[in-house]
């Protein structure tokens, strides 16, 4: 029986992905298989990864005939996972030695649906640690119940799959895939389906995985149109939550969060390409005008004037039928 199930996504990572598979390699254990999948890389990825089929303990290779993205990629590695618990590692991040095998005791001592980790930033030379935006550690807790307030950073804003472990039964209830396609903010309707559906998880600190920031590939580095992919994402954050029994209660937190993150790429507009950038301020308005606007106007009303200023200058943004549609 396999116990754990890695999916790890690689496209165009040749640089990293050695130092991604050996560190899997100290990860290793007889009832562990990791499911690399290559997204259709264009570079030496693919026979770095061939070579890992063969040389890797429990490597199984995925392959697509097309790039689809991240979440696409992960749930290609969800639809052939065996294991009892599954976990998830970007291809250009890496592991310290021994960090799954202490997660997955971890996991099944706590007997929850998932469990949420610290992980550490890496940045050129710098290493931070960055740590779930909650206190209670080793507790195990209804999600639901740390989603709010909805000023203040908490579980559902540290988006990101890979600093944790999840029970099975998330995969086959539903829980765990992604939507298809997304090429950037794939894991923020996946966080908040995770905490308002599972039934109990619980905060570790236990720091093993080195998150890779500012790689040149990386779609946080490139300002073209995959990074509106964010508003699709959170559109559907939007819609889900809207039809949640306790709608009233967590909408404020979620309109807000989309609010914060549109301000903060109208403030780094100089990025994006100048289409993309007009796409982008049209975008917004239309996705403002589509939430609920008496939770809007509570929203801005909460932030910082700077914030709440750009965003009711884009709010009187007139828009055509067809920015709204998009």
């Amino acid at each position: 029986m396999v116990k754990l199930s890695v999916i790890v996504p690689f496209y165009n990572v040749q640089t990293y992905a050695p130092d991604t598979l050996k560190s899997l390699a100290a990860n290793a254990r007889d009832d562990f298989e990791f499911l690399l999948v290559d997204d259709c890389s264009r570079d030496e990825t693919p026979e770095i990864l061939a070579r890992a089929e063969r040389e890797l303990p429990g490597a199984r290779l995925l392959r697509h005939e097309r790039n689809g993205g991240l979440a696409t990629a992960r749930n290609t590695g969800l639809d052939e996972a065996r294991g009892e618990y599954v976990a998830f590692l970007d291809g250009d991040d890496w592991l310290t030695p021994g960090y799954y095998p202490q997660l997955l005791h971890t996991i099944e001592e706590l007997g929850c649906d998932f469990v949420r980790t610290d992980h550490v930033q890496c940045t050129a030379r710098a290493r931070t640690v960055h740590r779930v935006p909650h206190g209670r550690r080793s507790v195990v807790m209804d999600p639901r119940e740390v989603i709010l307030p909805a000023d203040r950073s908490t579980s559902v804003d540290y988006a990101y799959a890979w600093a944790g472990m999840y029970h099975r039964r998330l995969l086959d209830e539903g829980v765990l895939h992604f939507k298809d396609g997304l090429r950037t903010a794939e894991d923020r309707p996946w966080i908040w389906r995770l905490h308002r559906e599972a039934k109990s998880m619980a905060v570790v600190g236990l720091l093993g995985v080195f998150y890779r920031r500012g790689v040149a590939s990386s779609l946080t580095q490139i300002g073209d149109v995959r990074q509106l992919d964010f508003i699709r994402a959170f559109d559907q954050v939007i819609e889900e939550t809207a039809q949640d029994r306790d709608a009233a209660l967590l909408l404020p937190k979620a309109v807000r969060t989309y609010c914060a993150i549109i301000s903060h790429h109208l403030g780094s507009i100089e990025r994006f390409e100048p289409q993309v950038a007009r796409k982008l301020r049209s975008m917004s308005a239309a996705a403002m005008k589509r939430m609920p606007q008496d939770v809007l106007k509570e929203a801005l009303d909460s932030m910082d004037v700077q914030r709440a200023s750009r965003l009711r200058r884009l709010r009187r943004r007139p828009s055509s039928t067809a920015e709204v549609a998009a």
